[in-house]
């Protein structure tokens, strides 16, 4: 009998078993994780970046200092390892993260995947914002993000669009950012 068969042959399952791990000899050494977050912008606040204070007379509304950037990749981060949201680490409820900087929550992310046993081999992550352009702070952005995870600068991808005057961001209601993280395991 071929490799392949066995292999379907063990991942028959009963209606309602569960099967949480892999078959013998088929360890996974990636893991992929997908981020996304979005705020309301308002005159007067902050407007942060990847930890980078970009200037601006719009910033985002949040619990913490709302850095979209840095909460989708805290989000991707988690995910990949199936430990929740940032949510679920960081409740905007909390007294204890109201005005935060978002650094602490990916600092904090690094050390829940050091725990199971990952480390963050690269990201690569699209902002979404109409104004200000992004283009001249790019290479800031991704050494802020590249010290917070760890790696290398090269390792970080940071991307700018815009909605070209659509939706809520288009209007300048709101930023968006969205990440994709790889993981590697350490330790094997």
């Amino acid at each position: 009998m071929g490799y392949g068969r066995r292999l379907r042959l063990r991942r028959r399952r009963r209606p309602g078993q569960r099967q949480d791990h892999l078959p013998r000899g088929l360890a996974v050494n990636f893991r992929v994780g997908q981020g996304w977050d979005v705020h309301r912008l308002a005159p007067g606040r902050p407007l942060m970046l990847g930890g980078v204070d970009v200037p601006s007379d719009l910033g985002e509304v949040g619990h913490s200092d709302g850095d979209a950037l840095f909460h989708a990749i805290v989000d991707a981060m988690l995910g990949a390892v199936a430990a929740g949201d940032i949510g679920r680490h960081f409740s905007p409820s909390d007294p204890r993260w109201k005005g935060a900087p978002s650094r602490v929550f990916v600092e904090r992310a690094v050390e829940i995947l050091a725990e199971a046993g990952w480390r963050v081999v690269n990201v690569d992550s699209t902002v979404l914002l109409e104004r200000p352009r992004l283009a001249p702070l790019v290479d800031d952005v991704r050494a802020s993000i590249a010290e917070a995870l760890g790696i290398p600068i090269g390792a970080v991808s940071v991307k700018a669009k815009t909605y070209e005057g659509l939706g809520p961001v288009g209007r300048l209601e709101a930023i968006e950012a969205q990440a994709v993280i790889l993981l590697e395991r350490v330790g094997l």
